[in-house]
């Protein structure tokens, strides 16, 4: 070869040389991200699980039968009589009885 044909090669298997480099460091990037998405979606996945079980616990922790049954057999508390129910409305409620 001359030295001409030397000189047009060179830049060439350069470039291919700096192409194929690059080519192995994005398929390794590649496989990084795709790695780091599989970790962030295990992540998301036993967020939503841990979310509906919350809410299922806050349900069951507000249901009204629960919170009267637990007045009436931790607090002995009991509904009040009629006669001891006192009604107030607005003008009523600055003034003593």
């Amino acid at each position: 070869m001359s030295r001409w044909q030397w000189l047009l090669l060179m830049p060439v298997l350069l470039a291919v040389v700096a192409s194929a480099l690059g080519l192995v460091y994005l398929r390794q990037e590649s496989r990084m991200l795709f790695i780091q998405q599989q970790e962030l979606n295990s992540i998301r996945d036993s967020a939503e699980v841990e979310w509906g079980r919350l809410q299922l616990e806050q349900a069951t922790l507000a249901d009204i039968a629960r919170i009267e049954r637990i007045a009436r057999d931790t607090l002995a508390m009991h509904e009040p009589t009629p006669a001891r129910v006192i009604i107030t409305t607005a003008q009523d409620s600055g003034q003593q009885p």
